[in-house]
């Protein structure tokens, strides 16, 4: 399979041959799959009451049972008690478990950003101190990084950091806010600033004197993860417990956010896929008018959204897992160690993370939106599953980021990649440039499968360049403060990713002899089209009309409606054909 740089799909053509897809998942993955399947139905999902009514003890418990089953140690090599799986494997873990609730907040929380800092920062020592213990679920984790007045700006923190006399031990003064698993955990990687200025990572012990926990938040959703203000004061952590280089704790905090923003979004994909089963599952019993409320059109068109939005996800999700995967075992194979090829892969698709954490969160907020309105009334008790995905998956907006953020980083770090030579924008967009100078194609009439498919994200990719290509020309460095703009252009840039992913997923499976022969797979690809080129065109235009005027706006916005052209399509018989495979399956299998 061959590799791809991050960003890279803006500016170049993937091929279906180039990209991993789930029907590609491995006996071994599959089997792990169905471990951890058996593990939340059985023990979370049997408990979810008692979980949220944070009954003591429950969760660390089934965090150890986790832990007994491999599920905590599936990314830790081998040497620290863990399983050492690939990232694949580590994505099909995370999607199961993703489902579950408040148990999968304890459980990422745990396994990622508790976890991973000290497995690829930390000393030989550190190492062996804790990662056996994580990895079995004797010690829990936390990650201690948010401020009450920090918030997005992570860098801003205020806990301080002052080596005393007998230059042992470092005293910690000051707290931390939001902090997931703070109410059993028993080792936190913190974040504070050494004489008030060299942001560094500590690992603290639960036990050191001064370290106090607060009273559990009262949420509004994952009411059964602990969440916890955290207090130091004068606090003394010996100097051995450092976590990598004095004033670098900005480097382990970011490159951790972009492997926790890619396995929010995997999370994320779980739950939407069990909240549709739900709703589909729910709708086929539901009687109204003396038959199945699946059968109502108005039902069949959400059913089929859910499904479609679903199937993006789950093909961009892989795709990038897979991109992530090939670069670690190529960095490995370039003599990097496991936590530098760890890091310089995630790093390397960093863009993509911040455009699935996005992608992820929204996807999952429609499905459980709409599952409760499938529901009707049921959906809004509190007897009824969906009650309780809706709650609960709000939080995922705001998580590893905002939506936000995660959209201005999406721009940001394209366009600083093109600037450094990263990524060669220039080149494709002073093409488009000239393109809208001559005169418009008339179709090349071209009867290839899925040809007007493959134009189509040609086109998408050459609205986003010359949005953007015209945005830089015109506004130069004031384009930062533009945060309209920037929106406008992430939001193109996901909808042409999620839609080229799910297209190159329906190629592959056509070319492996897998795609479906009843055209449901195809129907998807059409609504998805159609509703992503209006999608860019109304994006497109905002941005447009933000900083363009005079002939130049006029020239653009005819290109932008040149270029999200996409052939009519009866959206309606496409949900229909969509909608009749999830009814006769009584769940999501697409």
């Amino acid at each position: 399979m061959n590799n791809t740089k991050g960003g890279a799909f803006l500016i170049s053509q993937t091929k279906p041959e180039d990209v991993f897809i789930p029907e590609e998942l491995n006996e071994e993955q599959l089997m792990i799959r169905q471990m951890a399947l058996e593990f939340v139905d059985n023990e979370v999902f049997t408990r979810l009451d008692a979980i949220d009514a944070q009954e003591e003890g429950l969760v660390p418990r089934l965090l150890e049972q986790a832990g007994e089953l491999g599920l905590l140690g599936v990314s830790i090599p081998e040497a620290y008690g863990g399983f050492a799986k690939d990232f694949n494997t580590g994505t099909v873990v995370t999607e199961i478990i993703g489902a579950a609730h408040s148990y999968s907040v304890a459980y990422s929380a745990h396994t990622g950003i508790g976890t991973l800092p000290i497995l690829y920062f930390g000393t030989e020592a550190q190492k062996e101190k804790y990662l056996p213990g994580l990895a079995s679920g004797q010690l829990k984790a936390s990650y201690c990084l948010t401020e009450p007045g920090s918030g997005s700006d992570a860098l801003a923190a205020k806990t301080k950091a002052v080596l005393n006399a007998e230059g042992t031990h470092y005293i910690i003064d000051g707290q931390k806010m939001w902090i997931t698993n703070a109410g059993f955990a028993d080792v936190f990687i913190v974040f504070a600033k050494i004489d008030g200025k060299d942001f560094t990572a500590f690992i603290i012990d639960r036990n050191t004197p001064g370290l106090s926990i607060g009273a559990e938040e009262h949420k509004m959703g994952i009411k059964g993860s602990s969440t916890c203000q955290v207090f130091f004061e004068q606090c003394a952590v010996p100097k051995e417990n450092i976590l990598g280089e004095i004033g670098k704790g900005h480097i382990i905090a970011f490159n951790i956010l972009n492997i926790g923003r890619y396995k929010l979004s995997a999370a994320a994909m779980g739950g939407c896929k069990r909240s549709l089963d739900n709703a589909i599952r729910y709708a086929n019993e539901r009687q109204q008018f003396g038959k199945a409320i699946s059968s109502f059109g108005a039902i069949q068109y959400k059913l089929s959204e859910m499904a479609i939005r679903t199937f993006a996800l789950e093909s961009a999700n892989w795709r990038v897992s897979n991109y992530i995967d090939v670069t670690k075992k190529s960095m490995i194979d370039a003599g990097k160690t496991n936590a530098e090829a760890s890091l310089g892969a995630a790093e390397e698709f960093a863009i993509e993370c911040a455009m699935l954490k996005v992608a992820g969160s929204e996807a999952l907020d429609y499905v459980v939106d709409e599952g409760v309105q499938i529901y009707g009334g049921y959906g809004f008790s509190e007897e009824y599953p969906l009650a309780r995905a809706y709650r609960d998956a709000r939080i995922n907006r705001i998580f590893e980021g905002t939506n936000e953020i995660n959209r201005l980083l999406t721009v940001d770090m394209m366009l600083k990649r093109a600037m450094k030579g990263q990524l060669d924008m220039m080149t494709p967009a002073m093409a488009v440039q000239k393109e809208l100078m001559g005169i418009p194609e008339l179709g090349d009439g071209s009867t290839e499968p899925y040809a007007a498919e493959l134009k189509a994200i040609a086109n998408m990719k050459k609205v986003v360049l010359m949005v953007a290509g015209a945005a830089v020309q015109k506004l130069m460095m004031q384009l930062k403060d533009e945060q309209e703009i920037l929106m406008a252009v992430a939001d193109m840039t996901i909808d042409l990713f999620m839609a080229e992913s799910a297209l190159l997923r329906v190629m592959k499976l056509d070319a492996l002899g897998k795609k479906s022969d009843d055209g449901v797979q195809d129907a998807m690809l059409q609504v998805l089209f159609t509703d992503a080129m209006d999608r860019v065109n109304k994006s497109g235009k905002t941005a447009i009309m933000s900083f363009a005027t005079g002939d130049e706006q006029r020239m653009m916005l005819l290109g932008l409606k040149r270029f999200t052209k996409y052939a009519p399509v009866n959206t309606t018989a496409a949900r229909r054909t969509i909608a009749a495979q999830l009814i006769a399956g009584n769940k999501y299998a697409l």
